[in-house]
């Protein structure tokens, strides 16, 4: 953009300050009308396939986006756009120099705009990823919840707002309610929700939105509500004879009668408006009185698209709790399909671009002008430019993660338990390291095995508060909750907790202070947490998730917390490294691992899948020499390392992973005692094993060298693997010297019951592993 003097621009008066705003509006219209109609009709297309994109959707947004950019928002503040609106945040962004024209015609190409606003992907400024309904929209409220708790640890990062603007139709998730209700979003106020109140969904008219049963439902959960309906020229003819009947007559309509009359000629308009109610007659009066533009006008001035009525709206919230605006809209307003049922993803024709460009002063010839530099709304687009402008980030480096606190567990425990103490030993051993680790659960953490960490740190809240339970001798777990705490305990629900997972995980890049966030929840659980998590990492967030108990091995709980599927779900997740440790110690040295990818440009998450079955430590045989025990921490957090040697050449590799090792170990010494030698491969990472095979076939860049530690090519056998969890997650390994395999696991809803018993059910107990040994062999 051209320089000129960022001063902020001096308008002649009121009336001509509104009036460049509506013609930044209209700009910003066009622009993301036409990116979208390049990106379907002019550019070439040899697929032949839907590009797609929401002309309707973004002029749904388009004078919300221009208030509230143009007229409102700080370099301070964040904004989560909904998705189908991110061309109106490019136009923005354009506008305001932050976007490089080239880029206009590249939405939805490869390397170009994104179909939804990416922090990591978009070449222009985006605040927070949106694409899946219900995330985005909630993803402020941990934003601001991680701010809070890193300023709470020192750093500086201001207090501005954090603003979500949400499709209504979006608020049919569940995902926004349970964020919405957890008993600590009450006191963000900095939290605002502008919900783009256009009545139509993806298919349809919405039959019922009920816009005063979610007024309710947001005052009831402590936020402000306001609500800009109606705009200034409607309420002015509400001031009319007659206009309380109109007003009336618009308020009881239903949806689908509303979006009918916004097709309507001025003639049919005058027809149908009056209806056949008692009002009918001084309905007909009053719109007698009105001429055809004027009718038309003001049955489409709803609040949503008046600058006037929405900066009024915007200068009313009250930052002492979180705020909803109901703006009213109509999708598509501006375009020839407004108010269309079905303009969802219809796209304007080369005929009806053209008008709208003659209407607002631009033309499909040369589509992408900007302001002139000098004209009014190009010096408001150059003090609104100067007004956002934020520093470059000064990034603090994450603290160096040792890699090994020097235990060596004895007797009997498991990883659950083990997960607790690893944190306690990083406040001794590595106290800068432990200062940066912040815990959160969904009401979970004393049966996660958080407790004595909690007693030990705290828990996190805005202000000191008093712990009632202090003086009871009894109370075994010590809630004290201060500024300084560093768990965050979170209301039931999985989803809330991987979304403050993700804004904790993302401290690093956008407020340049690394944290390092681990989330407990139950594994059962994880499948539920999944999509918002993995949306997360997507967005940039890294962070541990700690599932655990987990699998059948969690015996008497029966099926309904049991989980299967997760240790497949750790090996197909992108941006992520599980672990299922089989001992504490390793444990202890996947975690260390998992924490070093942590607060970093190129790091990534971890998925950490735990066991509440004491298993006997030294079935690990932890080497004592200090070269030999760092040969074994490497394999440890590579993958996998061979832990029993047959003492000749094996018949046979059991290859386990996590709880099932006692089973696999003496399923072992029963095969040798009958003549069959058996190796013991212990698997704690069946994702890097198969990106390792993956690089070995010349696909991806991983280390292939743990193939030959864990599977010696002089020690190739036929194979039997065995997991609490399907099997085909270890399935993959036959691959590695193409031998016979079998695959033991778990594949039926599990069963309540003793553990052997359990195990017997499934075949994953001793002899069900030594029959399949000796059928294999």
């Amino acid at each position: 953009m051209t320089a000129v003097d960022p001063a902020v621009v001096r308008f002649e008066g009121d009336e001509d300050r509104w009036a460049v705003l509506r013609e930044v509006e209209q700009r910003v219209l066009w622009l993301a009308t036409a990116m979208i109609d390049h990106a379907n009709r002019v550019r070439p297309n040899p697929d032949g396939l839907k590009v797609g994109g929401h002309q309707a959707s973004s002029a749904s947004m388009a004078t919300i986006m221009t208030a509230l950019w143009f007229d409102h928002l700080t370099a301070n503040d964040r904004v989560s756009v909904k998705p189908h609106a991110s061309p109106v945040l490019h136009a923005i962004n354009y506008l305001l120099g932050s976007l490089d024209e080239r880029y206009l015609t590249t939405l939805r190409s490869f390397g170009g705009l994104q179909s939804y606003p990416s922090r990591s992907k978009d070449p222009d400024p985006v605040d927070y990823s949106t694409g899946s309904v219900g995330i985005g929209a909630t993803a402020p409220i941990w934003g601001a919840l991680a701010r809070r708790y890193v300023n709470a640890c020192g750093a500086s990062t201001g207090a501005g707002r954090q603003y979500s603007l949400v499709g209504d139709a979006e608020l049919d998730e569940g995902a926004c309610w349970e964020a919405i209700l957890d008993p600590m979003v009450g006191e963000l106020g900095e939290v605002c929700w502008i919900v783009d109140l256009n009545r139509q969904s993806l298919d349809r008219v919405v039959p019922h939105v009920a816009a005063t049963r979610l007024q309710a439902m947001f005052e009831a959960a402590g936020w402000q509500v306001l609500t800009a309906k109606y705009g200034r020229l409607l309420s002015a003819i509400f001031e009319r004879p007659g206009g309380d009947a109109l007003r009336r007559r618009v308020d009881d309509m239903s949806n689908a009668e509303f979006q009918r009359l916004l097709r309507c000629s001025p003639e049919q308009l005058r027809l149908r408006l009056p209806g056949d109610g008692a009002d009918a007659p001084a309905l007909r009066e009053l719109v007698d009185g009105l001429d055809d533009s004027t009718l038309v006008a003001a049955l489409r001035n709803l609040g949503g698209h008046d600058l006037r009525t929405l900066g009024d709206t915007l200068a009313a919230i009250d930052d002492n709790r979180p705020t909803v605006i109901f703006a009213y809209t109509v999708k598509g307003y501006g375009l020839a399909t407004e108010g269309h049922p079905q303009n969802h993803s219809s796209l304007l024709n080369e005929a009806q671009l053209r008008e709208l460009g003659a209407r607002v002063g631009m033309s499909v010839e040369a589509p992408w002008a900007r302001f002139a530099p000098h004209s009014a709304a190009g010096r408001l687009c150059a003090e609104v430019t100067a007004r956002l402008h934020r520093a470059p980030l000064t990034a603090e480096p994450a603290p160096e993660v040792p890699v090994d606190l020097g235990r060596t567990p004895s007797g009997t425990s498991s990883t659950q338990a083990g997960l607790g103490r690893a944190l306690l030993d990083l406040t001794r051993q590595a106290p800068a390291v432990a200062r940066r680790v912040v815990t959160a659960a969904p009401d979970v953490a004393s049966s996660t095995n958080l407790g004595g960490w909690i007693n030990k740190v705290g828990v996190w809240s805005t202000d000191n508060r008093r712990n009632w339970f202090d003086d009871d001798p009894e109370t075994i777990l010590h809630w004290r909750e201060r500024p300084t705490g560093q768990h965050i305990e979170l209301g039931i629900a999985e989803g809330n907790l991987v979304g403050l997972l993700g804004e904790l995980g993302a401290t690093w890049s956008r407020w340049g202070q690394p944290l390092l966030p681990i989330g407990v929840v139950y594994d059962p659980f994880v499948e539920r947490a999944l999509e918002p998590w993995s949306f997360g990492m997507y967005a940039g967030g890294q962070s541990i998730l700690v599932g655990t108990p987990a699998g059948v091995t969690l015996a008497a709980e029966g099926g309904a917390h049991q989980s299967i599927k997760t240790p497949s779900i750790g090996l197909e997740q992108p941006g992520c490294v599980s672990y299922e440790p089989a001992f504490t110690v390793d444990l202890e040295w996947t975690l260390l691992a998992a924490l070093a990818r942590l607060g970093r440009p190129g790091g990534s998450s971890a998925y950490l899948r735990l066991s509440s079955r004491p298993v006997d430590q030294g079935l690990a045989d932890v080497p004592a020499d200090p070269a030999a025990r760092e040969r074994r921490r490497r394999q440890v957090v590579a993958g996998a390392y061979l832990l029993r040697r047959a003492p000749q050449p094996p018949a046979l590799t059991i290859a386990a992973m996590g709880a099932m090792l006692p089973e696999a170990i003496a399923a072992a010494d029963r095969l040798a005692a009958l003549g069959t030698p058996a190796d013991v491969v212990c698997v704690t990472s069946p994702g890097l094993l198969f990106a390792a095979m993956q690089a070995r076939a010349g696909q991806g860049g991983a280390d292939t060298w743990i193939l030959e530690a864990a599977f010696p090519a002089d020690r190739a056998a036929p194979l039997l693997t065995v997991l609490d969890g399907h099997p085909h997650t270890l399935a993959f390994l036959a691959g590695v010297h193409r031998r016979p395999a079998r695959h033991l696991g778990v594949s039926t809803f599990g069963q309540s019951g003793a553990l052997a018993a359990v195990y017997r059910h499934h075949g994953i107990d001793t002899d069900s592993i030594v029959r399949a040994g000796l059928d294999l062999v």
